[in-house]
């Protein structure tokens, strides 16, 4: 294991005013969001999109990384160059999603846990190869009146923490995602105590496995009310809870959090995220506090581009545009009129 390696990629995701595109939708994913734009989900239409945001000039000042599917770290671009390289020519960090989607965990139907660990090895050695500089797995937390229960918490702790130290091994950053999910009419007091839980079991689990904390970034949701909820908490209430709740489980030595968007609507997620920003320093938050979004940052060029060809600069406008407002907010420094 490269540590220095490993700290320097790590740093650099979350660099001042940077974050994560995540392009990793699986097939069936991208489906569903070609379907909505009456596209079809071909293998040219999907490369033809995901080239258009990488090629998008300017957006190297706000994106860092780009989390890819496996389909798009083999691909090559319309002109044959790789895909990789359009991104790390341009000096962004491409990384791939590694786990292969959830199952309904044994004995306890209402939980879920994520796959992927047989034959991980061999396929990070093989993505480090094709030129990924990180990796990614996600576990789903949901809050309900049973869930989640000591034993889901604990699968996906143990899953996420095996990930994180096979990626270590293989010179790739992991990126933890343990998914509280916002499904639900919980207020925000409940999402806390979920995201302490969580967040204390998968640490517990990744210094079980010897993973480097300096060579990992999280990504995880903000302490958020349920998306049903009556009364929803505000974007100053969002921060001041999420950096609360880290402060008593994240270790510091931890560079960077990466949030997803979690099905937020854009400017909400932004806000929160400019929010915590502007209250990091005062709260001596210790950690970068970044953003790794797919439908945030993917809903306004997707929609603009509708699988046409004409459509390409108009589509890489709205992508600049949503990357340079999540950018600011990084900063904390989004206004909302821009």
């Amino acid at each position: 294991m490269d540590s220095q390696r490993l700290v320097k990629t790590a740093q650099a995701l979350v660099a001042q005013g940077k974050g994560i595109l995540a392009a990793d939708e699986s097939s069936g994913t991208i489906k569903r969001r070609f379907d909505s734009i009456n596209v079809e989900s071909t293998e040219e239409n999907r490369r033809n999109y995901r080239e258009m945001l990488f090629r998008t000039a300017g957006v190297e000042e706000f994106i860092s990384g780009v989390i890819l599917f496996d389909e798009t770290i083999r691909q090559n671009g319309a002109d044959g160059t790789r895909m990789v390289n359009v991104l790390s020519d341009r000096g962004i960090i491409p990384g791939i999603k590694v786990d292969t989607g959830t199952i309904p965990l044994p004995e306890a139907p209402d939980e879920l846990v994520t796959e992927g660990l047989d034959g991980l090895r061999n396929r990070l050695k093989e993505y480090e190869e094709l030129g990924a500089g990180f990796t990614k797995w996600r576990a789903v937390i949901s809050i309900s009146d049973s869930t989640p229960t000591s034993y889901g918490l604990n699968a996906n702790a143990h899953a996420l923490a095996r990930f994180a130290a096979l990626s270590q091994e293989a010179g790739l950053v992991p990126i933890v995602e343990p998914e509280v999910l916002r499904d639900g009419d919980h207020d925000i007091d409940r999402c806390f105590e979920v995201t302490e839980d969580t967040l204390r079991e998968v640490f517990d689990q990744l210094a079980q496995q010897k993973v480097l904390l300096e060579g990992m970034l999280l990504k995880p949701s903000m302490v958020i009310s349920g998306g049903s909820a009556a009364k929803r908490a505000g974007p100053e209430e969002v921060a001041e809870r999420t950096i609360a709740c880290f402060k008593r489980a994240l270790p510091a030595s931890v560079p960077g959090v990466v949030f997803l968007s979690g099905g937020e609507p854009d400017d909400s997620v932004t806000s929160n995220l400019n929010a915590l920003n502007q209250q990091a320093d005062g709260a001596n938050a210790p950690w970068e506090l970044s953003f790794s979004f797919g439908r945030s940052l993917q809903g306004a060029p997707l929609a603009a581009w509708a699988g046409k060809a004409e459509n390409t600069e108009a589509a890489a406008l709205a992508f600049y545009t949503r990357a340079r407002l999540t950018g600011a907010a990084r900063l904390g420094k989004y206004v909302p009129e821009d």
